[in-house]
């Protein structure tokens, strides 16, 4: 199964299960995925293993009628993107009209100031966020705060609350959710200078307006040359812009305008928004919207969260085929009865094992033994000298109710960067066992992710 065939969609669904299971485990009804655990799998792949825990997900969410609480988010996040695009129209609306007068007369640079003004400073804050990566301009203020508001009382949370947490942190966060936002800005701007550009239009069809500019600071030329400045590139696509004498004619108190002057403002305008506003904002929109899809084909879940651990291990268990290599001359008689302690995982045959820092109290897997125990630094650099010539797999065996350092962290790079073999972490405890907390193994998942040990070889006893 390819990659693209487990879609955005179903692993959003599994990450909103995830966040509903880590409290509401309790209440929720796992009849329908008892066959699950008894399947097997002859070797691990992420495909295969997505695809079981969206299995899973669907089921668990149909059985418990899930449906109408997991797909809420995303309804109130389109009624959300309704509500502001309405607002855009309100906004836009009314930018165009505050620009005409009383006496019949258009305020040509106010018009631009609050049409394409804001829409520039939001572009300048936007490509900011995005070529430095700032969070907070590019996808961070709308999405942190609506993913905030609801939670402040996490003491109460609910089936709907943990659903709805689960959504906006997959669909709101991080590169998918920093190009979401992006689409809604830049429809929200779009809207904003379409309706300001439909109202105007309208206006100028139904009343005749004098095109006026004027200033009290700037020097008188300023704004002729802003003008011609801006209706360069109008020229280039075939538009008429206003003359020097239709720019001179056109300021405040110079009497009344012909229809000539007037039709150079209005096709100038229009010219404007359209270059200057609309143009950039659709194709950014259609980067954003590229690239959102881009975000969502790449997007995958944090396999080495303990949950998606506990998981593999249940889902995905190893299938092992045994056959007879050297037959035993004793094989008619009843052999006597041993007890094997359950293990969580299957450790590779003929592993490697070593020790970082253990003391006497650890409890290894019967299977396993341990070659060399890292406590200082000669038996550091014994054991780089002895990982050098192994051939198989190497299991480094670490304390799970010890808080994993620095050191910790250099000694398992240092053994994976000598070593060929295949690297393989296990999470071991005393005897008798001590509590571990979610987060302390949770810090040992990290560790693992950040020296390059895939999810699916840390094993936990």
């Amino acid at each position: 199964m390819a990659v693209r065939n487990n879609s955005f969609t179903d692993m959003v669904r599994v990450e909103q299960l995830r966040r509903i299971e880590s409290v509401k485990t309790a209440e929720l009804s796992y009849a329908s995925i008892s066959d699950m655990e008894n399947q097997v799998a002859v070797d691990f792949k992420y495909t295969d293993f997505i695809r079981r825990l969206s299995v899973r997900a669907n089921r668990l969410i149909q059985d418990n009628r899930l449906e109408d609480i997991i797909i809420k988010p995303r309804k109130q996040f389109r009624q959300a993107s309704w509500v502001c695009m309405t607002a855009a129209a309100i906004l836009g609306g009314l930018a165009a009209g505050n620009a005409v007068s009383e006496s019949y007369t258009l305020d040509i640079y106010w018009l631009l100031t609050v049409l394409l003004g804001f829409n520039l400073l939001s572009l300048i804050l936007w490509v900011t966020g995005i070529t430095f990566n700032l969070q907070g301009l590019s996808s961070g203020v709308a999405a942190q705060f609506a993913s905030w508001l609801p939670f402040r009382n996490k003491e109460n949370d609910s089936v709907e609350s943990l659903a709805r947490r689960g959504w906006w942190e997959s669909c709101l966060s991080g590169g998918v959710g920093k190009w979401r936002i992006s689409i809604l800005t830049h429809q929200f701007w779009l809207v904003y200078l379409t309706a300001g550009l439909v109202l105007l239009i309208l206006l100028m069809l139904a009343k005749q307006y004098n095109f006026v500019w004027g200033t009290t600071l700037l020097p008188d030329s300023s704004l002729p040359k802003l003008t011609e400045s801006l209706g360069k590139p109008l020229v280039y696509i075939g538009l008429e812009i206003p003359d020097s004498q239709q720019i001179a004619a056109s300021r405040m108190d110079t009497g009344r305008q012909d229809a000539a002057t007037r039709g150079a403002w209005a096709r100038f305008l229009i010219g404007v928004l359209l270059v200057y506003g609309l143009l950039p904002r659709i194709l950014l929109l259609a980067v954003s919207t590229l690239m959102l899809s881009w975000s969502e084909h790449r997007f995958k879940l944090d396999l080495y969260l303990p949950y998606f651990i506990d998981l593999r291990q249940r889902l995905m268990a190893r299938k092992v085929n045994p056959k007879i290599i050297d037959a035993d001359p004793l094989a008619g008689e009843q052999p006597a009865e041993v007890a094997h302690h359950p293990v969580n995982h299957t450790i590779p045959i003929n592993a490697h094992a070593l020790g970082i820092e253990l003391d006497g109290q650890i409890n290894w897997p019967d299977s396993v033994t341990c070659r060399l125990n890292i406590i200082d630094q000669q038996t550091h650099e014994e054991a780089i000298e002895l990982v050098k010539k192994l051939n198989g797999s190497l299991v480094i065996g670490v304390a799970v109710y010890r808080l994993p350092d620095r050191g910790v962290q250099r000694i398992v790079r240092d053994l994976i960067a000598a070593t060929g073999c295949k690297p393989w972490l296990i999470l071991l405890n005393k005897y008798p066992a001590v509590s571990v907390t979610n987060n302390r193994e949770l810090a040992w998942f990290r560790l693992a992710e950040a020296c390059a040990i895939p999810a699916e070889h840390v094993i936990t006893q």
